[in-house]
């Protein structure tokens, strides 16, 4: 009897496994076709397009098409343009926010969760808004067509959830830690180098990849503050690229996958820093 009902809860639990399995496998293709349909789109002819292949395999793989968007469409000057940006905004937004949320969180004095308070109020603040008065103050200072006139206002508005981020993971790193390496003689400098970088990496690379995505894929700024070809990036480009009268949509679709593989692989090298930072912070708080 006991053997019965061992083998009927065997045969349950794997029947359940299958059904998991096969759900997740369909929720896993739904999520990766849009790309795959993307790459197939960016190998195919204007004919094939509109010629009622769309969604199938190409009947020629035209790789010549990313050839176009590199050299005709200027999507590789475009592309290093968008990685300079992306990087030097990640890499200030990291170093401030990381010292300010330091700062706040460590460092009490008089003004800090006041000081708190203003820099997550930026999270209120639509990014519409601030459009018309950077563009006049960057006029005046004649820094329109420039590459600080897209970092600073992205380091601006990634502030905020760096800020909100770094000191949620902060408060459930152990006081004890810096308190010994003072005593020890560390320097207040080298406490925050030596012991709370480290510790912070999980969180950093959460910053990292929420600086990037709204870096690398914002357009009104760069549309708006940005006419010459050489300090344009990709959302621009791209989009310049759509012609008037005539569009050949194959480059078009080459160009938007050289725009989607770096945060493909990013993500795929960061994933688990950033899992690590969210599961680390929801336990702790």
């Amino acid at each position: 009897m006991n053997k019965s009902k061992n083998t009927f809860n065997a045969k349950k639990i794997s029947i359940g496994k299958i059904l998991l399995y096969a759900f997740l496998g369909v929720f896993a293709f739904i999520q990766i076709y849009p790309f795959l349909w993307l790459v197939l789109f960016s190998l195919k002819s204007n004919n094939e397009i509109f010629g009622g292949n769309i969604a199938g395999l190409p009947e020629a793989f035209l790789w010549e098409n990313y050839k176009t968007a590199l050299v005709n469409g200027k999507v590789g000057l475009y592309f290093m343009n968008s990685v300079f940006v992306t990087a030097v905004t990640i890499v200030i937004t990291s170093i401030i926010s990381g010292m300010a949320a330091y700062a706040i969180e460590r460092m009490k004095w008089k003004f800090s969760k006041v000081m708190l308070v203003m820099f997550l109020l930026g999270m209120m603040i639509p990014i519409h808004a601030a459009l018309l008065p950077l563009f006049i103050f960057f006029a005046k200072i004649k820094q329109l067509n420039s590459y600080w006139s897209l970092i600073l206002p992205y380091v601006g508005f990634a502030m905020p959830m760096a800020m909100y981020i770094l000191v949620g993971f902060l408060k459930g790193i152990p006081k004890e830690m810096e308190e010994s390496s003072l005593l020890d003689g560390c320097t207040i400098y080298g406490t925050f180098t030596r012991i709370i970088v480290p510790m912070l990496k999980p969180a950093i690379a959460t910053v990292s990849i929420f600086t990037f995505l709204s870096a690398w894929n914002e357009l009104m700024f760069a549309n708006t503050f940005i006419s010459k070809v050489q300090f344009k990036t990709l959302t621009v480009g791209l989009n310049n690229m759509v012609g008037q009268y005539t569009t050949q949509w194959g480059p078009v679709g080459a160009g938007l996958v050289i725009a989607t593989l770096p945060t493909l692989i990013i993500y795929c090298f960061m994933s688990n820093e950033v899992q690590r930072s969210l599961i680390t912070g929801a336990v702790k708080g």
